[in-house]
């Protein structure tokens, strides 16, 4: 069984035991995170598709650990004017494991 989640702007197709890195959410370890908004539940005998999201699905993960993933480098210019700018960015990101699938 899978399922498709939208969380931070994003959409997550996942299973049971699946480990995924989402945008940064407001819980600690080791808790447990309810996601209600379900697009998409797949089962063996097909799908179920919502209109957006499907009535009383849900996905239930436990949040592993907060943390940044790694530096990236933003250089922005422009020709001809002598002006340039280099910056750095970190991204928060929380990383879960799916328990379970309920729909």
């Amino acid at each position: 069984m899978y399922a498709i989640i939208e969380t931070g702007g994003k959409q997550y197709r996942v299973s049971e035991g699946d480990t995924i890195f989402v945008e940064k959410l407001d819980v600690a370890p080791e808790s447990t995170v309810e996601f209600d908004k379900v697009m998409v539940v797949g089962k063996e005998d097909g799908a179920v598709v919502g209109a957006p999201f499907v009535e009383g699905a849900k996905v239930v993960a436990t949040a592993l650990k907060n943390g940044k993933s790694k530096k990236i480098t933003v250089f922005t210019y422009r020709a001809k004017k002598n002006s340039k700018r280099k910056m750095g960015h970190r991204q928060p990101y929380t990383k879960v494991q799916i328990q379970a699938i309920q729909a």
